[in-house]
């Protein structure tokens, strides 16, 4: 069997809020918080569980996407008014050269979350 990864704990500081502001960036549905955690399923393989706590340290979490996802996500972002960049230590510059690929960005969250999405066109 080789290995996948299943899950991942995402710190937040409003689990539920995250949540919906993560899956709305990215084209995902939320469906509401489970207990502890607020899931949102990111393929048949993933899920990200947004967990409350009271001193979030953020997390890096990076995505290959194909171009039209891309699109979309730049999309989002735009309309919704949330800062993008090329470098992670510039997630705001509004650029998509990406160093790794043709075109990828940076996004965080109110935790402090570091969200790359990476694009190969």
């Amino acid at each position: 069997m080789s290995i996948t990864l299943n899950h991942t704990i995402v710190p937040a500081i409003d689990n539920e809020a995250a949540a919906r502001f993560f899956a709305s960036v990215m084209g995902l549905d939320y469906r509401g918080a489970d207990r502890h955690f607020a899931p949102v399923q990111v393929n048949e393989s993933l899920t990200l569980d947004f967990m409350s706590v009271e001193n979030p340290v953020g997390h890096h979490l990076a995505f290959d996407v194909d171009p039209s996802t891309f699109d979309g996500i730049l999309t989002r972002l735009r309309a919704a008014g949330v800062p993008y960049g090329n470098d992670p230590s510039e997630p705001d510059n509004g650029r998509i050269d990406h160093p790794l690929c043709p075109r990828g960005l940076y996004f965080a969250d109110e935790a402090a979350n570091l969200y790359e999405v990476m694009s190969p066109r």
